[in-house]
């Protein structure tokens, strides 16, 4: 079982102790993303878990199925993840605040 919440569930804003990993990769890193997020694609997630926070840890991707992957991993490893249901596309849906790094305005690719 993937702890999993959708966009509903999560506080506006964000609270203290609660850190959003995005498991996308660059590309989609650089059309938008949420400001603070830690950024580690998928793949590089288990060579870099080292990078991750102690906190608990709200884990995104496009869609919610990558970070599906991520969460069953990261909770087998004994860290405390949640799983974004609809991801990113969820978070736009619903206006949430986002940030780009490539100096256009901020979408889900």
């Amino acid at each position: 079982m993937i702890p999993t919440v959708s966009i509903d569930g999560v506080p506006d804003p964000l609270p203290e102790g609660l850190t959003v990993l995005d498991v996308r990769e660059d590309i989609e890193w650089q059309h938008g993303h949420i400001e603070g997020a830690v950024h580690i694609p998928l793949m590089d997630l288990p060579q870099r878990l080292g990078d991750l926070p102690t906190t608990q840890l709200l884990v995104i991707c496009k869609v919610g199925g990558r970070s599906a992957q991520a969460v069953g991993y990261l909770v087998q490893q004994g860290i405390d993840a949640v799983n974004l249901e609809g991801g990113m596309i969820d978070w736009a849906d619903a206006q949430r605040p986002m940030v780009s790094e490539n100096g256009q305005p901020p979408k889900v690719v």
